[in-house]
């Protein structure tokens, strides 16, 4: 492996190799880069939602209710299963949403089930346009030191790697890098 002893995380695995021949470190470089790549991402896109009065969990929210389409409404059901987040999660970021006039809870038309479904307010909808455009502009921004080509192989291979750690470590809801 061609290790450059003046970039830090090259000098984490070769200090390892010093002090632990034989430890295995093929996965320092990529684990290690993929970790503060993550953490340098979740804070600029805290600090562009911040900057714009929003926070993550308001995007994600507004935004699969935006992806659903008109009349741009999930069941409460349908949102926990596709922002992958458990059900009590939906439920405070709904009743935040709703209190901020973003979104409406109404009782499902099938009376029999309990069933609520969450609807996307014109207030709703204009923030999550606005919101989309500033963070998917500033990603684009952000990775556009990277050729078409190299964009579409970096993404190439981490779909891999994801689908490939998602079946052997099972599946897991998603939080925020390094929580527990």
């Amino acid at each position: 492996m061609g290790w450059d002893e003046t970039d830090p995380v090259d000098a984490t695995a070769l200090a390892w190799l010093r002090e632990r021949p034989g430890t295995p470190v093929e996965g320092i470089g990529i684990v290690t880069r993929i970790w503060r790549l993550a953490r340098l991402l979740g804070e600029d896109r805290r600090r562009v939602l911040a900057d714009a009065g929003a926070d993550a969990a308001t995007l994600d929210l507004l935004s699969v209710l935006r992806r659903a389409g008109p009349p741009y409404q999930l069941t409460t059901r349908q949102l926990t299963e596709q922002t992958r987040v458990t059900a009590g999660a939906i439920s405070q970021r709904v009743a935040r949403a709703e209190r901020s006039g973003l979104v409406r809870r109404t009782p499902a038309a099938d009376r029999s089930s309990r069933a609520v479904v969450v609807t996307l307010l014109p207030a709703g909808h204009a923030l999550v346009e606005r919101l989309v455009d500033r963070v998917l502009g500033r990603e684009a921004d952000l990775v556009s030191s990277l050729s078409a080509a190299d964009q579409a192989a970096l993404t190439g291979l981490l779909k891999a790697l994801l689908d490939d750690l998602s079946v052997r470590l099972g599946p897991r809801r998603p939080s925020q890098v390094g929580a527990s």
